[in-house]
């Protein structure tokens, strides 16, 4: 069985991801990745309830991204009944979305916690598995409105782990002092943005040191989801008015990243699952990006 574990898959493009994974071939495997126990619970009775067939290829797994326990006890979990090489992927969806002003926050769960999450779980992957981690165009969006100095230190393929934290943590110092980002070379340190631009970072990183795997990002496109609201309340705005897309149709990015095949490992995909700059948009449907300046 093609192990996939799909953290916050109990609603949202989570659960969508959780849903096609099942749905796209007889030897795949849900765990489906839930910081409440009940909603997981919750999740796969729905997803049983729309095909009983799933049943025997679901299970839950209680994991908050946020906190190193729950990471570590959720490691041991999938350990215990997949075995050390037991899983073949690994999707980091569970994140804060638009409109939280708590940057530590937001950081903690939208970087560190893929950081926590593949520190602790990719000793349980095969050879060959897969990582996706879940980011969106405000990653690029933010970079293209950096200095020159900080575009080019995002868009870095020998980054490291220890620069990106270290900027996370300039950037927690600067918010609670109500410090100056554009004078940082950092725009208007959007919470939010920032953060998808260092797990955009991160991908290039991990992918870097671990050859072995294909480790790649990709934005699931503008979603109507409950991250999503208070910028549809902001906007005053359908989701239909501004062109969103459902969940199921959102999660076709991280299935090709998955099981298609990408050009290769530590890039960002777009919503068209063609490969994207980190430092500026793609429209999707535009050329793919091909590594050039």
């Amino acid at each position: 069985m093609r192990r996939v574990l799909v953290t916050g898959a109990n609603k949202g493009i989570g659960f969508a991801i959780g849903e096609r994974v099942l749905e796209h071939a007889d030897d795949t495997f849900l765990l489906l990745g839930s910081r409440d126990a009940e909603r997981g619970k919750a999740a796969i009775a729905q997803l049983v309830a729309a095909n009983p067939q799933f049943e025997e290829r679901v299970a839950l797994v209680e994991i908050d991204v946020g906190d190193d326990g729950s990471v570590q006890s959720a490691a041991d979990q999938i350990r215990e009944s997949c075995g050390d090489d037991g899983l073949y992927g690994i999707v980091n969806n569970a994140g804060i979305g638009f409109g939280s002003a708590d940057m530590e926050a937001v950081l903690n769960v939208n970087v560190y916690g893929i950081y926590r999450v593949c520190t602790a779980l990719i000793p349980l992957l095969g050879e060959g598995g897969r990582i996706v981690n879940i980011t969106s165009a405000s990653g690029p969006n933010f970079v293209a409105d950096c200095s020159d100095e900080m575009q080019l230190f995002f868009t870095r393929t020998d980054i490291s782990w220890g620069e990106i934290d270290a900027l996370m943590q300039q950037c927690n110092a600067l918010a609670t002092g109500g410090g100056d980002f554009p004078g940082r070379g950092l725009g208007s340190g959007d919470s939010y943005g920032l953060s998808k631009a260092c797990a955009n970072a991160y991908t290039v990183c991990l992918a870097r040191e671990r050859p072995a795997l294909t480790i790649n990002a990709c934005t699931p496109g503008f979603i109507a989801t409950d991250l999503t609201q208070s910028f549809r309340d902001g906007s005053g705005r359908s989701a239909e008015e501004l062109g969103m897309k459902s969940p199921r149709e959102g999660a076709a990015s991280t299935l090709f990243l998955l099981f298609g095949e990408p050009e290769g490992s530590g890039h960002y995909y777009g919503s068209d699952s063609k490969r994207s700059p980190l430092d500026r948009y793609r429209a999707p449907g535009s050329p793919a990006y091909r590594g050039e300046a």
